[in-house]
């Protein structure tokens, strides 16, 4: 995965303000932060989105969450935290990598704005407990 960008940051022919790392997993500063404390965290071993990551990778990679976010937390002291994770183009994944986004909250006006919109067609409680029915079949293959 040459041209992948974080692959090249994991291999080091492209620097990156490292916050952690181990054998398996790598957190760095955002070069194209949305608020101060931005953090990326990414596998070491390269996975397009989250589709693709194993449940051993995943617990790898969720297990240093708590440690990055409290330390943001004291770092910065934000007032809350959100994690963002994009799988797909139309989802916004801009860096074909999966990788988590930390983003340090401070309040309205920091330049992040997520915002949700209910569908209505799919609100009913009769409609959600279909879509979870469905859901759950998968679940089971």
């Amino acid at each position: 995965m040459t041209a992948c960008i974080f692959c090249k940051i994991i291999e080091g022919s492209i620097p990156s303000a490292t916050i952690y790392e181990d054998e398996h997993v790598l957190a760095f500063m955002d070069i194209m932060p949305v608020t101060k404390g931005h953090v990326l965290l990414i596998p070491k071993k390269h996975h397009e989105n989250v589709y693709e990551l194993t449940e051993e990778e995943s617990s790898r990679l969720f297990s240093v969450v708590p440690k990055i976010a409290n330390a943001l937390k004291d770092e910065f002291k934000p007032a809350g935290m959100n994690l963002l994770q994009n799988n797909g183009a139309s989802a916004g994944q801009a860096v074909f990598h999966f990788h988590l986004h930390f983003i340090p909250r401070y309040d309205e006006t920091d330049g992040f704005q997520p915002t949700f919109i209910t569908q209505e067609w799919e609100s009913s409680a009769e409609r959600i407990q279909e879509i979870a029915a469905g859901i759950r079949v998968k679940l089971k293959n």
